[in-house]
């Protein structure tokens, strides 16, 4: 599997994965393990939701942590000024306008593992980071949303 996905983010956002790794790896597997024995002393498997409730749970456990493991194996750090020029890229801060009279906004651009855009941060694969890539500061751009095409211009990029 040679064209892998790549999975941006930052130091602190590989951080925070290999934390929640280790806590679904040590405690978390143990709590469900524990659970399944609970529910397992009530009798009848058949129609004892305790236990199907509990192995679902180890079942999203289990798919969280393979899930992890695999962003941080294919995870690329985005090291703080690397790129020095003006254009948009993962890691940099780009302010812009939705034109013709909108209002201003700031984000981050990171990788899909760090993005919440209610913290300002918006992943490489949205079609928003993805039109800006590469543009640079009094660049018009064409941005095809799910709510339709919108315009915007670029003012900072840091």
């Amino acid at each position: 599997m040679a064209d892998e996905k790549k999975h941006y983010m930052t130091l602190e956002g590989k951080q925070k994965l290999e934390n929640e790794l280790e806590f679904l790896k040590t405690e978390r597997r143990k709590e469900v393990v524990e659970r399944i024995k609970v529910a397992r002393s009530f009798g009848d498997l058949s129609e004892n939701s305790e236990y199907d409730a509990a192995k679902d749970e180890q079942a999203f456990v289990e798919a969280r942590i393979v899930q992890l493991e695999k962003m941080i194996r294919d995870s690329v750090i985005i090291e703080d000024n690397k790129d020095q020029s003006d254009n948009v890229s993962i890691g940099k801060t780009v302010k812009f306008k939705e034109l013709p009279d909108g209002d201003e906004e700031t984000y981050i651009i990171v990788g899909s593992a760090e993005a919440d855009p209610f913290e300002g941060k918006i992943s490489n694969d949205s079609p928003m980071a993805k039109s800006l890539l590469g543009k640079k500061p009094g660049d018009k751009v064409s941005v095809q949303t799910p709510g339709g095409e919108i315009s915007v211009v670029i003012l900072e990029v840091k």
